[in-house]
């Protein structure tokens, strides 16, 4: 019989626990648009200086990704408090912003999907007027200014331009318009590919449009985004979701992510989307100068 010193047996031990703690594969999924992209390759970055072997499945509809994770197809994406509210688990309450969170989690949580910490931005909806607009119209400010505008100018001239799926949806401009009292005719409003609202109104060829709060293209065609001063958007706060039982393999991952929610805000993720919508940057090259400059991963600049 063989027989080892206790020492031996010891490191042994110590070795076999460190193997066990490694991180291993990540499988993190992106829905099909900017700023999912930019959060993945973030995500795959950061995650992969920690040791994890992250692959990134992208170009994903909604509901595919969030299903995929739910299922363990993958382990992680970003999601948006608004999107499971309303579109996953048909609330319609209106929540503030840590009472969305708290809702998502724990409902959610039936379903085996764990929300880790959440970010500081909220990619919600608004309305916004194009530069000249906003010029000819210095007191418009919010929502509420704009109906009153509309009511005190008559002309069928005041062109909406947003998405078709707001358009139709019952939560969408159909109860924006009862909220606020706005008064837009059946001609005035223009249903089209969210992008080209964006290219409307720089264009200025409509007198407001539907935006997304955390959109590269905000700031660089100088939009004015009006206040939602009757709460009627809910808040769409991203944060990381994941697998319940990857989470359980993986209990280090919350608090190891922390930082990098921690470091995005609406105007932080405004400037991310902004250098690969209106710079023409790759995600990739965006997320990575984003952790060096951060340092939230080690090396560069």
């Amino acid at each position: 019989m063989k027989t080892f010193s206790l020492p031996l047996v010891l490191l042994g031990l110590l070795l076999t626990g460190v193997a066990q703690a490694e991180p291993g594969p990540i499988r993190i999924g992106a829905k099909v648009f900017t700023e999912q992209a930019i959060l993945a390759e973030l995500t795959a970055k950061y995650l992969q200086s920690h040791g994890y072997q992250p692959t990134i499945t992208g170009n994903l509809g909604s509901t595919i990704a969030f299903n995929a994770v739910k299922t363990g197809q993958l382990d992680l994406t970003w999601e948006y408090t608004g999107t499971s509210l309303v579109a996953y688990n048909h609330i319609t309450e209106r929540l503030d912003k840590d009472a969305a969170y708290q809702r998502v989690k724990a409902l959610d949580a039936k379903s085996g999907l764990v929300w880790l910490a959440p970010t500081n931005f909220n990619n919600t909806y608004a309305l916004a007027l194009p530069e000249k607009v906003a010029e000819a119209h210095p007191d418009v400010r919010s929502i509420s200014d704009l109906a009153g505008l509309l009511k005190s100018e008559q002309e069928d001239d005041h062109l909406l331009a947003l998405d078709i799926e707001f358009a139709n949806r019952s939560d969408g401009l159909a109860g924006l318009v009862k909220e606020y009292g706005l008064q837009f005719s059946r001609d005035e409003v223009r249903q089209m590919d969210p992008g080209l609202v964006y290219t409307a109104l720089r264009n200025d060829q409509v007198f407001v449009g539907l935006v997304y709060t955390t959109d590269g293209r905000l700031d660089s065609f100088k939009l004015r985004l009006l206040k939602d001063d009757k709460g009627y958007f809910p808040f769409y706060t991203a944060a990381p979701v994941a697998n319940a039982e990857y989470i359980k393999a993986h209990p280090e991952l919350e608090a190891l992510l922390k930082p990098l929610a921690d470091s995005l805000d609406d105007a932080t993720m405004r400037g991310l989307n902004a250098r690969v919508d209106v710079e023409r940057q790759t995600p990739a090259a965006v997320a990575e100068a984003f952790l060096r400059e951060r340092q939230l991963i080690k090396g560069g600049q």
